[in-house]
């Protein structure tokens, strides 16, 4: 890198923690747990702001089949629908924000660990230390912060600055990463962003970030990397 970095951007799935966490711990758990959580926190304000959110994104849906709401209050029908975007790994607002909520419960109750790789504690505090470090995840803001308090090398919370999730924009779209800049004070060219996804890569280098593509075992392996230096550690980056 020719510029050292002041923001450290990190994407959390395949690059700061397993992509299994998500697939075989998160994901199975909010499914289990998602028709007990809606019936006994369905009438909470929040709660019901992020079903009043899934009635809006439903009304706003382009597949050719899925199931409607057609009340923002009716369970069933929320539920049916958030079940159908998981099917389909969906990037919904709503969704995030209501499985967030469910994985507090986990976390809270022990029944969750934020897997990190080993090397993800030494580079946050280092990093931290001369730059900032922030998230860029899909998952809610709170999901996000939620790994890593309860991470399984404790909480690592006091190394980063800040969270981004689907509120900020698109990861696909370079316009977001340029949001992120102006929201952190820095340059696009100060960033150095993280991820394991060249769908996120390409768009943030379009915006003038410096790129690392994570390469972790257990992600899916890619040919042409576009252009991205590889890492297989955090311990990689300076």
């Amino acid at each position: 890198m020719s510029t050292k970095p002041k923001l450290y951007l990190l994407d959390v799935e395949g690059t700061t923690s397993p992509v299994s966490l998500v697939s075989e711990q998160l994901f199975p758990y909010a499914r289990k747990h998602f028709e007990v959580f809606l019936r006994e926190h369905g009438d909470e304000a929040e709660v019901k702001a992020d079903l009043a959110l899934l009635a809006l994104e439903n009304g706003a849906e382009t597949a050719a089949e899925y199931p409607k709401i057609e009340s923002a209050g009716h369970l069933n029908e929320a539920l049916a629908y958030l079940l159908w975007l998981m099917d389909r790994d969906r990037k919904s607002t709503a969704l995030k924000s209501l499985q967030g909520r469910i994985w507090k419960s986990g976390y809270l109750a022990g029944e969750l660990v934020g897997t990190v790789f080993d090397d993800v504690p030494g580079a946050l505090e280092r990093w931290s230390r001369e730059a900032k470090v922030a998230i860029y995840s899909s998952g809610s803001v709170e999901a996000q912060q939620l790994i890593f308090r309860y991470s399984s090398a404790g909480d690592l919370t006091r190394f980063i600055s800040a969270y981004f999730d689907t509120r900020t924009g698109a990861k696909t779209s370079a316009e977001s990463y340029r949001t992120i800049a102006a929201a952190m004070g820095v340059a696009t060219g100060e960033i150095l962003f993280v991820s394991d996804m060249l769908r996120e890569l390409d768009p943030a280098r379009e915006a003038g970030c410096m790129t690392r593509l994570s390469v972790r075992d257990g992600n899916s392996s890619i040919v042409d990397e576009h252009g991205h230096v590889g890492i297989r550690s955090f311990g990689e980056i300076p």
